[in-house]
């Protein structure tokens, strides 16, 4: 959420920004309201003080009839405070409302557009494997290798689930432990976090968890949602605390499952394991300095270049615009990796990093006790270290070969304790 102040005091760059991102939300509200709480605010101390001044006044030696008019002017500043609170709250509830709509600034170098193919590529790391026989996509590697069952998920628990087996258990294993043991190096303190999470951290990271354009699984009966990604629990861990300065940054890793309902996302990109309903998610999370954050933003994509370079995956780095941000971020940029499958190959993003600057430490009030003694807003960020499902796609498609077998990337043998995926005999083996 955008300080109040900065919403009065720019409130055409605001309007300009929305408009940039495509999405739908009234700051002229917003301004009107934080007037108008402004002088409900005042008028209610002027009330509290004409009570205070009553009370002392009643203090004094009175007459009996001068004594009633100061309990009746009482009780009449009494209904004018009780009804001056009243409308001071409806009004901080709808400002509050309105001002959640605002998202966060864009930064000023990130494109302007309305969706994916409107990024910009800045970066490209090894070019698209050529191959001297014509490509399988995953779905077909993974049942003739018998390692995707996406059927019996299918009869189990609907569409958009699966089943891994044999060797894509170990690869789903090996790709975790792979991209924990680089976190370590860099100083990431591992959780492995809870499924689920309240509403409120939900609305305080930036997810919807209501309605029916929202891509949450909300818990009947419970004021909870099962998490589309470990950045809500991240984020959420030290909702309402003030950090001491001396403990940033925090750089936190955290393992779990994603639940997202993908709603509308049916289309010939969102078959098999690259849009479904539930895949394994190592996340990156980071508290800083406000001054700092865009240097740990460079540092969390670095690291996910670097575990993809490892893998030796084709990918490429874009420069997210406006309109595909997301309410929270300040900038954003996306790691595509090279899919053979796709469409006869294309780039398929498999990882993320966004810099959300103060705007999610305002909603969950997490700050940081400054130098000067003051309460500040952290900086928070996030990105992706390995969406499992999207990783598979990648190393699948990329390390098959003519006889229908698929290499393992050097770098995770020694995780996986084999080197290629045969095609099973009829012992499964």
């Amino acid at each position: 959420m955008l300080d109040y102040k900065f919403i009065v005091e720019n409130l055409h760059a605001v309007m300009a920004n929305i408009a940039d991102r495509f999405m739908k939300a009234d700051a002229e509200a917003v301004v009107r309201l934080y007037k108008q709480r402004t002088e409900l605010a005042t008028r209610l101390q002027l009330l509290q003080q004409q009570r205070n001044t009553n009370a002392a006044a009643m203090k004094g030696k009175l007459e009996q009839e001068q004594r009633d008019a100061l309990v009746n002017e009482g009780k009449k500043i009494k209904e004018a405070i009780t009804a001056a609170e009243t409308e001071l709250a409806a009004v901080e509830t709808e400002l509050e409302t309105e001002a959640r709509k605002i998202p966060n600034m864009a930064h000023p170098d990130a494109p302007v557009g309305r969706e994916d193919v409107d990024n910009l590529e800045v970066k490209r790391v090894g070019e698209p494997v050529k191959f001297s026989f014509t490509p399988a996509d995953h779905v077909k590697l993974g049942q003739d290798l018998d390692i995707i069952d996406f059927d019996s998920a299918t009869k189990v628990s609907g569409t958009k689930f699966y089943y891994l087996k044999n060797e894509a258990v170990f690869l789903e294993l090996a790709l975790v432990r792979y991209a924990l043991d680089i976190l370590q190096r860099w100083g990431f303190t591992p959780f492995i976090t809870p499924d689920v999470a309240r509403e409120e951290i939900l609305e305080g990271i930036g997810f919807n968890p209501r309605g029916a354009e929202s891509n949450v699984y909300t818990l009947e009966g419970e004021d909870a949602c099962l998490v589309g990604t470990a950045e809500i629990t991240l984020g959420g861990y030290y909702s309402n605390t003030i950090l001491a300065k001396d403990t940033l940054p925090l750089r936190m890793a955290g393992l779990s499952h994603c639940f997202r309902r993908e709603a509308g996302a049916a289309g010939q990109f969102s078959k098999g394991l690259y849009r479904v309903h539930q895949f394994t998610k190592l996340e990156m999370f980071v508290y800083c300095l406000p001054e700092e954050s865009e240097r740990f933003h460079a540092e969390l994509r670095s690291i996910e270049e670097e575990i993809f370079s490892g893998l030796n995956i084709p990918f490429r780095v874009v420069d997210t615009c406006t309109g595909d941000l997301g309410a929270p971020a300040y900038r954003k940029w996306d790691l595509e990796a090279w899919m053979p499958g796709r469409n006869n190959g294309e780039w398929g993003e498999v990882t993320s990093t966004s810099n959300c600057t103060d705007y999610q430490a305002r909603r969950l009030n997490i700050r940081y006790k400054d130098d000067d003694g003051k309460n500040k807003f952290v900086h928070m960020l996030n990105g992706t270290a390995i969406a499992i499902s999207r990783a598979m796609i990648a190393i699948l498609e990329n390390f098959q070969q003519a006889d229908g077998t698929v290499r393992i990337p050097r770098a995770l043998v020694p995780y996986c304790g084999f080197d290629v995926i045969r095609k099973k005999n009829n012992t499964g083996r």
